[in-house]
């Protein structure tokens, strides 16, 4: 059997900017100004990592102070039900310019392995950097400049960004008035993201016949250095980090800007994966979700549904068939195009749905009935499924639909559904 790498976040080594010829010794740019190494490295000393080389020494700390994380509470999801979250009604009024897309996301699911949150922005992040585990930001509209350590990318619609531990950055919208503020759902993982190990080889080189490639991958171009009258001045990073009860957040400040990166090299960065870029498998009949994974990590799955030409063998069911997840809870975003497997539910783009371990899910009756007659394809979701069970945020119990689990079969506890 292969022992496939499972600490390999990214799919291959990069060398960006001035480097020394070899690792761990003096390096100075133009030969007088000293640089100071990092290693920012997954399992220790012994996963992957990447170098960084700094004008300013990284570990020089000046303050410390508390971050309120605001409500971080989750609720179990007990009596059983299956959940719609209307998350654009957590922000109805749609003026993003006050919000940033660090300190004003809601949580509205989460467990020991993961927390998803919801934001809508038009402001500009102050830095900030996540000790808990690996992000992947998906961009529901917008867009934005993502600024790290390593450097910047521009990501837009669809993408998922991948954003490594303790990796300072910021986020940036573009042309709020233009594009419309910057609508994303955050999931921030308690361990490392990586792409599927099933459509790499046991180096991590992307398989022939992968729905998805090296080339694919958007990274940061760079190195990213500050502007010389900022290099030298105090600056705050926000930090999520772990804590007895879960999770908490501090300020730290430190004497210079992070962003005095000369040169990294290694294979520990972030970067952005686009769902259209993602070639789907097609069959004569539906081919089931693992098909559409794009990443992994430890304690759930993520997918994205994309466009795909439609299931061609005669009578085939073109929408997902009924089915129990015994081993997970699943969370679909809807975020864009037609969603006809949910026609009737109230599901609409923005929505959430989240469909518990223990409960039988899958389409409405009609919709069933209709799929073999359909020509397009249906809704675009981003899916992730854990296996240990969800609980409900704050922002789930604001916006849940308290009708859904009726609309299967048109009656709840109160009678007939209007």
């Amino acid at each position: 059997m292969l022992d496939y790498p499972k600490d390999a976040s990214v799919p291959y080594y990069r060398s960006v900017g001035q480097v020394p010829p070899q690792r761990h010794v003096a390096f100075s740019v133009d030969g007088d100004t000293p640089t100071f190494e990092e290693f920012i490295g997954e399992e220790g000393f012994s996963g992957t990592g990447s170098l960084l080389y700094h004008l300013g020494v990284p570990s020089n700390l000046v303050d410390s102070r508390h971050w309120d994380l605001g409500d971080q509470s989750l609720t179990p999801n007990t009596p059983l039900r299956p959940r719609h979250l209307r998350l654009p009604d957590l922000w109805p009024d749609d003026e993003p310019h006050g919000r940033d897309a660090v300190r004003h996301r809601r949580t509205f699911l989460g467990n020991a392995d993961v927390r998803m949150s919801y934001v809508v922005a038009g402001a500009d992040s102050p830095l900030y950097s996540n000790g808990v585990g690996d992000e992947v930001v998906f961009v529901q509209s917008g867009a934005a400049v993502l600024e790290s350590v390593f450097g910047r990318i521009e990501v837009r619609q669809g993408d998922n960004v991948v954003v490594p531990r303790v990796t300072i950055h910021r986020w940036l919208p573009v042309d709020v008035d233009t594009h419309g503020p910057f609508r994303a759902l955050c999931v921030e993982a308690s361990g490392h993201v990586r792409p599927p190990d099933k459509h790499r080889s046991r180096f991590g080189q992307f398989l022939e016949g992968s729905p998805m490639t090296e080339r694919d991958f958007r990274v940061p171009e760079g190195p990213l250095l500050a502007v010389p009258d900022a290099a030298g001045s105090d600056t705050d990073v926000y930090v999520r980090h772990r804590s007895a009860s879960g999770v908490a957040g501090s300020v730290v400040t430190y004497d210079h800007h992070p962003f005095d990166v000369v040169g990294w090299d290694g294979q520990l960065y972030p970067y952005a994966f686009n769902y259209r870029d993602f070639a789907p498998v097609v069959g004569r009949t539906l081919m089931p979700p693992p098909t559409y994974q794009v990443f992994q990590a430890d304690g759930f799955v993520i997918c994205n549904f994309v466009p795909r030409p439609l299931e061609f063998g005669e009578g085939a069911i073109k929408v997902p068939y009924y089915h129990s997840n015994v081993d997970s809870d699943e969370v679909m975003f809807y975020f864009a195009g037609e969603t006809a497997a949910r026609k009737g539910s109230g599901i609409a783009t923005g929505s959430v749905s989240l469909h518990p371990a223990a409960y039988t899910h899958g389409p409405r009756r009609e919709a069933y009935l209709d799929s073999p007659g359909m020509t397009e394809p249906m809704e675009m979701a981003f899916m992730l499924d854990t296996f240990r069970p969800l609980e409900l945020g704050e922002a789930a119990l604001a916006c849940d639909e308290p009708d859904y689990p009726w609309t299967w079969s048109g009656r709840g506890p109160q009678g007939a559904l209007a």
